[in-house]
């Protein structure tokens, strides 16, 4: 091979046009937990307990990153930060996130096994991206000691995954993209444009176009909109509409290729991915 001359072989670029292979879906607010109500509210309780109280909205900004990380995050938020400095007298310390971390573990693992129930239709998506010949990966946020007691019960429910990447799984979480890529290494999946990540988080559509994925973010069920099926279902379908829209503004601004309103709804957008690939498209 010669790079010499006129002869450049690495413009030449092998193109995947070939069927998708693999989903990697993300946890609370994509398959289990409507809202992504388990971390949120503890979030706020393992803050209170140090005294500074932090808002929902605080607790909700990092969400889809692993749970240090996430801590930390809050953390050093400027008014965070400043609100700790005043109750405390210093700036908060890497000691600081990990005490706040170990206050935070027995916390949700009390209130996680309440949030586990799957979103509506979850299953029956799950069935139908078997049926089309896809592997399920999932990753998570969630340590190994939490998702022990999430898969139990999404197994109670009929959900079974091929494999479950946790916090700790990789040397570093979302948003890199090493979750989603030790996933496909789990299932035997390439290439990454064979894959497409789906998740409720400006984290987990990082991941997944870090990775080299297809990324496809979700609103209703979601952090973003981050209400429970209840309180969902109370709103008025105009109500629905503008979080949604606020919602999808911002899994797109993140990167997403395709914003759906729930994990039902993956089954056209897949379609569209694959006549994309076939097209000669990449993520």
């Amino acid at each position: 091979m010669s790079v010499s001359g006129h002869h450049h072989p690495w413009h030449y670029r092998r193109t995947y046009r070939g069927p998708l292979r693999a989903v990697v879906l993300d946890w609370a607010g994509t398959t289990v937990d409507f809202g992504c109500m388990a971390p949120a509210d503890v979030f706020v309780q393992a803050f209170a307990a140090f005294d500074v109280p932090i808002t929902t909205t605080e607790a909700r900004a990092p969400m889809g990153r692993a749970k240090r990380d996430h801590i930390a995050a809050i953390i050093h938020a400027p008014r965070v930060s400043a609100a700790w400095t005043e109750r405390y007298g210093c700036s908060p310390t890497d000691t600081d996130v990990d005490e706040l971390y170990a206050r935070f573990l027995p916390l949700q693992l009390d209130v996680v096994a309440a949030h586990s129930a799957l979103i509506p239709a979850a299953l029956n998506a799950v069935a139908l991206m078997r049926a089309r010949g896809l592997k399920i990966g999932t990753t998570t946020g969630y340590p190994r000691s939490v998702m022990a007691v999430v898969e139990r019960r999404a197994a109670e429910q009929g959900y079974r995954p091929d494999c479950v990447i946790a916090a700790e799984d990789t040397p570093v979480g979302r948003p890199s993209p090493l979750p989603a890529l030790k996933a496909m290494i789990e299932l035997a999946v390439w290439p990454v444009e064979a894959v497409v990540k789906i998740g409720d988080t400006v984290a987990d559509i990082e991941e997944g176009l870090n990775a080299g994925c297809w990324s496809v973010g979700v609103t209703d069920s979601g952090n973003e909109v981050g209400l429970d099926l209840a309180a969902w279902q109370g709103l008025s379908p105009e109500e629905q509409a503008m979080r949604r829209q606020a919602a999808a503004v911002k899994l797109i601004a993140a990167g997403a290729h395709a914003v759906i309103d729930s994990i039902a709804d993956a089954g056209p957008v897949l379609d569209q991915i694959e006549a994309a690939l076939a097209r000669g498209e990449r993520p």
